[in-house]
């Protein structure tokens, strides 16, 4: 039987591995932006701490300058769960996402990166699980998009999402200002299919069917009053509004009301997202640029060992494998076109 863990800021499960978008997806969040600021950050020169205002508190961030402005900037929208600005949450350590902000700047182009709400110095702007909705996310990566088109250093930008938050960067161009957009490993399905995807081949056959029926509620916008002790973790009240309002949400659909340059990014030795989902996105926006990687995995590098599941999991905790080189090409052609 899976260990089914409640997530937490900070930590992460220590389970069987389920994909991050089923098993970090129910953080408290609050949305309601309100005002931006930014501060030099003490560190480098050519690095700034970014903050933004928001009606329950401080968004922070990280903003990494080439050495001349102005210059494109690339907004990494992080993966579900405790994912901080350097694309780190508990035993997953790898800095993908600071990473690919360095690889970027050494290409002559911006990057900003932020801790969700919860997470790292974002933690304050938390609020009560059961007021968290997938749009909060959308809500913020629009509100940090509005506040990169007001500096003047910027020509261009490019959202680039990661996993779950391809699915909020392709709804987040559509609500704020953007010349394009990368999905990085993003699903290509609705969340209710991946997760009976997931938890299938997991959970004992009587305990699958219940969880199938509680999807199947959710899907419908109903609560489920009653929830097996084992699906709890999964599927409490407290949670359920935010499956409710995820679930809504066809990434396919989505990608296909996106009117700027897509590029879409699938690695082969990815175990959480497949190239079943970059291919359904292509197929939904004919006109994007699929590029695929061969040998990477979820976490944007090239997996050392392809032999298991397990072995390529193991590549997410070594911070000193570099970034699939390929994902940087692909990244910064859209961003200087």
């Amino acid at each position: 039987m899976v260990n089914w863990q409640r997530p937490r800021a900070g930590g992460s499960s220590d389970g069987a591995l389920l994909t991050r978008i089923v098993r970090r997806a129910f953080l408290r969040a609050a949305a309601g932006v309100v005002a931006t600021a930014a501060l030099p950050r003490a560190a480098s020169a050519r690095s700034f701490d970014l903050r933004l205002a928001t009606a329950t508190g401080v968004l922070y961030g990280t903003l990494d300058l080439p050495s001349r402005t102005p210059a494109p900037v690339v907004l990494i929208i992080p993966d579900s769960g405790p994912t901080d600005r350097n694309g780190n949450s508990g035993q997953i350590r790898g800095n993908t996402y600071e990473l690919l902000a360095s690889a970027l700047t050494a290409n002559s182009i911006a990057a900003a990166r932020y801790d969700k709400r919860g997470i790292g110095e974002s933690a304050a702007a938390m609020v009560a699980e059961r007021d968290l909705r997938f749009e909060t996310y959308v809500d913020d990566a629009a509100a940090w998009l509005r506040r990169l088109e007001s500096d003047r250093r910027f020509s261009r930008i490019v959202v680039a999402g990661h996993s779950e938050g391809s699915l909020v960067g392709m709804i987040a161009v559509q609500r704020g200002p953007a010349n394009g957009f990368v999905s990085l490993e993003g699903a290509g399905r609705p969340a209710p299919a991946i997760l009976r995807e997931q938890l299938k081949p997991k959970l004992p056959p009587g305990v699958y069917a219940q969880a199938d029926s509680i999807i199947a509620q959710l899907e419908q916008g109903h609560t489920v009053a009653r929830v097996p002790a084992e699906l709890v973790p999964l599927f409490r009240p407290s949670v359920q509004p935010y499956l409710i309002s995820w679930f809504r949400f066809d990434p396919a659909v989505e990608i296909a009301k996106v009117s700027v340059p897509v590029t879409i990014v699938q690695g082969t030795a990815d175990v959480q997202v497949g190239m079943a989902d970059a291919q359904a996105l292509a197929r939904a926006d004919p006109a994007a640029r699929l590029v695929i990687v061969d040998g990477m995995n979820h976490v944007l590098k090239h997996a050392p060992d392809t032999s298991s599941q397990a072995a390529i999991v193991r590549g997410y905790e070594d911070p000193a494998l570099p970034i699939d080189p390929r994902v940087v090409d692909a990244v910064v052609a859209l961003a200087r076109q």
